[in-house]
């Protein structure tokens, strides 16, 4: 099957469906807005596409001035060989524009790719985290590759199919009608008897496609989250690889069944427009040879005739099916798009200014907040479900004030779902406030740029996460510039030194999918030595030693002193022994601050802070330590 067949076979593949859909206002304005830094391809691109095409017609001419020439009375070989050579020439210069034509095509559609997925990429990074917590990785990975490709393919296939197919259609039938209209409309009339089973197998494709997509997609889910270290474990767990290996080969069986329909499919939509094309030239032949032996035409026409109509029967297939090619990509381009209209919810506002980098207090005054409604964050497809979420937002922080002074410690503590991680999150402005400021060196943060905010504040949280990548990598994440006795000397300070020094690549070992080669309390204090490599003014700490053994929670307590000498702290504890010696604890509960002092202050007033002390330690022999 040749490429303008598998061209017809991947319209004949898309869903009709689409073309009832109704595009976003302006859809197309911006595709060519995108289109705009390529205009000058897109022009050369078209030239080449158009005078192909005409060349396609012109040789079909001119292989029958050759069958005239030789049946004439006259029979000159020299006008026989300069029809061949003007042939030659045509074919080499239309060689020559395949290859323009194929690489402006590369030029434009690779560009456009690059241009989509960048600025796709560039938008989600700038996503509030609730964006990823509601969406599907998968769904939003296809964003970037399937949506971006298909899009990018109507300024490359779609279009010079199009062009060319109508270019050719136009000029072939205008020609074949010149030379004899009976012989061009008899040829015609097999034409709805090629498209309306081309229009069945069509249909046939698609649900079969969009199965096998689906099916797809199924699979690489299943594969996604059976082999991360987590899922596999699961697996291994629950004794499930039989049965997980059965639902899997389910799946893929399927898809094979679905290949080799699909194949068939295929062969049978090839097979029928080569035979509706041979005999549409046999009736030329009959009807053309029977006219010329009566006088009417001559052998070279009836020659060019079933020539040129050998060249109408895939353009006008393709053509058929034109509105769903070119609704195929404007809905790519249009999912594309609702990435990209998605607001980032944080972004630097007017004016705003650098922030100190020695920005060392953190307030909050009169604090509310309300995590975002999912119509502000996601998208219904992104999360596979109909219809978003349309539950109101509720408000998780009611009216918060606090200080912190520099080089102060205070600790937030408070029962499960209380709002101290949701406090921590406002500080870096994760989240924008509802209502209050929160403010960072006696600026608002929204006054400041996000860059230089986060530049000041250092984060740890209770899952250290590890790139794939070595040690080195992901410390140099806080300071690319950073040289190796930079990276030696935070590791000393985050007690993690002679881990690193024990391994045979050192800072060239490869920590494994989300830091999965590491023990948990080396990967907190590998998170450590990356903050201090940032050197901030200000540290969130959010539940560091949530889930460490005791020995490894000693370490990191060890490793945490350094990264918390001299600078202003927010530490938020779950363990209530680690933040004994804090300047100051607040505790939360519900949204609100309802009691704030040191740890014994806090004990003697007999409060939420007690109860919580007293049940942490109640039936222990003797309290645990206070580790500094």
């Amino acid at each position: 099957m040749g490429p303008e067949q598998w061209r017809m076979m991947r319209s004949f593949r898309q869903d009709s469906s689409l073309v009832d859909r109704k595009l976003a206002a302006g859809t197309l304005r911006r595709v060519l807005a995108f289109a705009a830094p390529y205009r000058r391809e897109l022009a050369v691109f078209l030239v080449a596409v158009t005078a192909d095409a005409l060349i396609g017609v012109a040789t079909p001419v001119l292989a029958g001035r050759v069958i005239n020439e030789i049946s004439g009375g006259q029979r000159s070989g020299a006008a026989i060989v300069r029809i061949a050579l003007i042939i030659a020439t045509l074919a080499v210069v239309d060689a020559g524009l395949s290859l323009v034509q194929r690489w402006y095509s590369s030029r434009i559609g690779e560009g456009l790719i690059y241009d989509l997925r960048t600025r796709v990429f560039e938008h989600v990074q700038r996503m509030p985290i609730a964006f990823f917590t509601r969406t599907q990785t998968g769904a939003l990975i296809s964003r970037l590759n399937h949506d971006v490709i298909g899009a990018q393919q109507a300024f490359t296939s779609t279009l010079s199919g199009v062009v060319s197919n109508a270019i050719g259609v136009v000029l072939t039938a205008g020609v074949m009608l010149t030379l004899s209209w009976q012989v061009t409309v008899l040829s015609l009339v097999l034409v709805p008897l090629f498209l309306l089973p081309a229009r069945f197998v069509g249909r046939k494709l698609q649900a079969i496609t969009r199965e096998s997509y689906q099916l797809n997609a199924s699979m690489n889910t299943t594969m996604t989250e059976r082999f991360n270290v987590a899922g596999a474990l699961l697996v291994a767990l629950f004794g499930r690889p039989a049965v997980e290996a059965r639902s899997f080969g389910s799946r893929a069986g399927r898809v094979r069944d679905i290949g080799v329909t699909s194949a068939m499919y295929g062969r049978a939509f090839f097979v029928a427009l080569t035979l509706v094309a041979a005999l549409a030239q046999a009736l030329t032949y009959g009807l053309g040879g029977w006219y010329a032996v009566h006088g009417v035409l001559d052998a070279g026409t009836v020659v060019t005739l079933a020539l040129l109509l050998s060249r109408l029967y895939g353009p006008l297939t393709a053509l058929s099916n034109v509105r769903v090619d070119v609704m195929s990509a404007l809905v790519s381009f249009e999912r594309v798009f609702e990435v990209l209209d998605l607001p980032p919810m944080i972004d630097d506002g007017p004016g705003a200014v650098e922030l100190p980098p020695d920005a060392r207090t953190i307030e909050f005054r009169d604090v509310r907040f309300s995590y975002p409604t999912a119509a502000e964050v996601s998208l219904a497809s992104l999360e596979d479900v109909a219809v978003l979420d349309g539950a109101p937002a509720q408000e998780v922080l009611h009216g918060v004030s606090f200080r912190v002074r520099p080089g102060e410690l205070v600790a937030l503590v408070g029962p499960s779902g209380a709002g101290k991680s949701t406090v921590s999150m406002l500080v870096p402005r994760i989240y924008d406030a509802s209502a209050g400021q929160v403010l960072v060196g006696g600026r608002d943060v929204r006054e400041v740029t996000v860059a230089s905010l986060r530049r000041v504040i250092g984060v740890v949280t209770q899952d250290a996460h590890l790139f794939h990548e070595t040690i080195g990598d992901n410390l140099r994440y806080a300071h690319p510039d950073a040289d190796e006795q930079q990276l030696w000397r935070a590791l000393e300070a985050a007690q993690v030194a002679d881990l690193v020094r024990s391994l045979p690549d050192g800072l060239d070992t490869v920590v494994g999918d989300r830091g999965y080669r590491l023990s948990g309390g080396e990967k907190q204090r590998l998170a450590i030595a990356r903050l201090l490599l940032k050197q901030p003014t200000i540290v969130i700490l959010d539940e560091a030693t949530a889930h460490l053994d005791s020995e490894s929670e000693a370490a990191v307590q060890r490793a945490l002193a350094a990264a918390l000498a001299g600078r202003t702290s927010l530490v938020i504890a779950h363990r209530l022994s680690t933040i004994r010696d804090a300047d100051r604890i607040l505790v939360v509960d519900g949204g609100r601050i309802v009691e704030s002092g040191d740890h014994d202050e806090l004990l003697a007033r007999g409060g939420l802070y007690a109860e919580l002390y007293r049940t942490q330690f109640a039936g222990r022999a003797t309290e645990e330590p206070a580790v500094p």
